[in-house]
């Protein structure tokens, strides 16, 4: 499992998927100076990263996910779709022969996450994922059960 947090919601979905599956976890990280505390400044940011096509370098180094069969791959809803750092992550791993798995949080509506993830995965067979409100991710264990039994991961 990979994921990128920036307000610590997508961190307690991850932790509570990689309880239920087991995963080794890796976070998504990116420089201290790359984004803003506000969320209305670090949504700037983004959309000039993606306009100006230079998604935010990674601190540390990606590990080689092509020793897993799967990945779950998880970030906040940015403007409808992944967070530039996921959208880096995916870059990194695009020769990869794994399937993805996204799960996300978004602040009320999840927009194309979906489908922004796949196309910016398109080398990769990507299964349905799991969103939920940033605000309902303490109460979203059963759902996130439901979800894995649902693509066949126990």
């Amino acid at each position: 499992m990979a994921f990128y947090s920036w307000s610590g919601n997508t961190e307690a979905l991850a932790t509570a998927i990689s309880h239920l599956t087991d995963s080794d976890v890796y976070e998504i990280k990116v420089p201290a100076d790359t984004f803003s505390d506000d969320m209305y400044a670090t949504s700037d940011i983004a959309k000039q990263q993606l306009a100006n096509n230079q998604l935010p370098s990674l601190s540390g180094q990606v590990p080689d996910v092509s020793q897993y069969e799967h990945v779950f791959v998880g970030g906040p809803t940015w403007s409808g779709a992944p967070s530039t750092p996921v959208l880096r992550f995916l870059n990194a791993i695009k020769d990869s022969p794994v399937t993805l798995i996204p799960f996300y949080t978004h602040a009320g509506t999840a927009g194309g996450y979906e489908q922004a993830f796949a196309k910016a995965a398109a080398q990769s067979h990507v299964l349905k994922g799991f969103g939920t409100s940033g605000y309902g991710v303490g109460h979203a264990e059963s759902q996130v059960k439901a979800w894995l039994n649902q693509i066949g991961i126990d």
